[in-house]
């Protein structure tokens, strides 16, 4: 069983807290993957999809708790990264 986190009362107690090894605290199993956007997005593509199709992406979309147009960026990513 993992530790629970103590209130700390001050910046101070934070600090000498957080310098500790935190392993007995941390239960992996709630962690998620994030990806970092590095480059800056400067442009602009538009496509034309069917009304099916943009509502299935849009749905997936939410699914995975990201707007569409962000879906669509990280499906081509991953095609391109996946050979």
């Amino acid at each position: 069983m993992k530790k629970k986190v103590p209130k700390l009362k001050s910046d101070k107690e934070a600090k000498k807290f957080l310098k500790q090894n935190l392993t007995d605290y941390i239960d992996l199993k709630h962690f998620t993957s994030v990806n970092f956007e590095m480059l800056p997005k400067d442009k602009q593509v538009n496509l034309r999809f069917s009304e099916p199709l943009l509502a299935a992406v849009r749905q997936k979309a939410k699914q995975e708790g990201i707007s569409y147009q962000k879906y669509i960026r990280k499906a081509v990513e991953e095609s391109l990264t996946s050979h």
